[in-house]
């Protein structure tokens, strides 16, 4: 057996042009829709007067490449090119000036909505979309579809039934915020996660979506909270016991860096039992949760890390081999298309190599249920080797490092639940 890589971007983007969504969208919401896209240029018109260069020199040196977003040809080019076997794609294709957005904002952003039914509409003509392009090849086009739980339960449910339909749609993203709405913890959202559970369908917040009116247009304050409301759902669920009533579901906290879950596991699990102040915390915890929190990372929690750092590679014990995923978030600037493997070079060439299977390919396929071997035909194609990456094939994962990454089980001699 070849020993290229299968790499599974956990984090891509797809999307139409905006004005392209027309075909897709009901035609009730097509006058409502005009109102959107010249919203829409205007928000474009504004960020080229602030940007031109950088706009413009990024758009015009990756016009054929930008393409794929929607043009599958292109898209399995772009892939092939990167050395990437399979993904999983996200709305919001132009992460610049937001000209390939589903209608109304649904991707994102669609926490921000005020009108269910604008809410729904773009979704589903998003959704329409997405499996569309997934049908083409959905053994290595995974569609994360757009469901906006917060804006009906009943209606999301059944939004999620005709998804799970669907080859290729192998998620949902719900809105990261629910502003005045029911947050995540209530038990009135047991039907959706109960859909979900029958799907097989990881459940997703990525982040973008920010309380921005708070800001007053200060990006520093932007860039210091926006993780924390994309990952804060997942504890929602978490302490709730949204994982013991469904023990399939998974959520997934997407481009998010992974560095908050190392702090976080160990202080929750100090909860549980870590010294006697915190005994009275965990007997308010019966019956919500039968394991340590951090248990539940790997099994309930995953996080697409998309370009992760060095230090979270670093840090890939603690966090996780099998909790955190790669992702090139294909077509996005700040991501590492159209040098993904120059990235891999640089990022990965220290670590073992079963640790890189796992972190590049082997815990997306878990999550998302592709087939490996499936996958190998493209793999041996396109995949690069551990040679490629620079790695030495002799080094080996020390299980004692494993083990000693997680300090606090043995520090605090803690205990499951029960």
């Amino acid at each position: 057996m070849s020993d290229r890589y299968v790499i599974i971007s956990a984090d891509a983007h797809a999307g139409l042009p905006a004005e392209q969504y027309r075909p897709y969208l009901d035609a009730a919401y097509h006058a409502q829709f005009d109102e959107y896209l010249a919203e829409r240029q205007a928000h474009r018109d504004q960020a080229l007067r602030m940007n031109y260069d950088y706009i413009m020199g990024w758009e015009t040196e990756n016009e054929e490449g930008l393409r794929g977003a929607w043009d599958m040809e292109q898209r399995d080019k772009e892939l092939d090119a990167d050395g990437v076997t399979a993904e999983v794609m996200f709305a919001d294709a132009d992460a610049i000036t937001g000209m390939a957005s589903p209608p109304f904002g649904a991707g994102l952003s669609a926490g921000a909505i005020t009108d269910p039914e604008l809410a729904f509409a773009g979704a589903r003509a998003h959704n329409r979309f997405l499996a569309e392009m997934c049908a083409r090849s959905p053994e290595r086009h995974g569609g994360i579809a757009l469901v906006p739980i917060t804006h009906g339960i009943e209606r999301s449910v059944a939004e999620i039934e005709w998804l799970a339909a669907q080859p290729g749609i192998r998620g949902v993203m719900v809105p990261t915020m629910w502003h005045d709405r029911l947050p995540y913890n209530h038990p009135d959202y047991d039907p959706v996660w109960a859909a979900c559970q029958a799907a097989g369908f990881p459940v997703h917040t990525h982040s973008g979506e920010a309380p921005q009116d708070e800001y007053n247009e200060n990006i520093g304050i932007y860039l210091a909270e926006v993780v924390w409301w994309a990952a804060r759902p997942a504890w929602h669920l978490l302490f709730s016991g949204a994982f013991e009533r469904f023990p399939g579901l998974k959520f997934v906290v997407t481009e998010a860096a992974a560095y908050w879950a190392a702090d976080m596991m160990w202080k929750w699990d100090q909860y549980m039992g870590g010294g006697h102040t915190t005994k009275k915390m965990a007997a308010l915890l019966q019956g919500k949760i039968s394991k340590l929190p951090s248990d539940y990372f790997g099994e309930n929690i995953f996080i697409g890390a998309s370009t992760m750092s060095k230090e979270e590679i670093r840090r890939r014990h603690v966090l996780g081999c099998d909790v955190v995923m790669w992702g090139t978030d294909y077509p996005h600037p700040e991501g590492t298309w159209p040098h993904t493997q120059e990235r891999l070079r640089s990022d990965f060439g220290p670590v073992p190599v079963e640790d890189a299977r796992k972190l590049l390919g082997e815990t997306a396929a878990r999550c998302y249920g592709f087939d490996l071997e499936a996958l190998r035909p493209v793999a041996e194609r396109v995949g690069p080797t551990p040679a490629d990456l620079g790695q030495d094939p002799a080094a080996r994962t020390d299980p004692e490092e494993v083990r000693a990454a997680r300090w606090w089980k043995d520090e605090y001699e803690l205990q499951a639940p029960g």
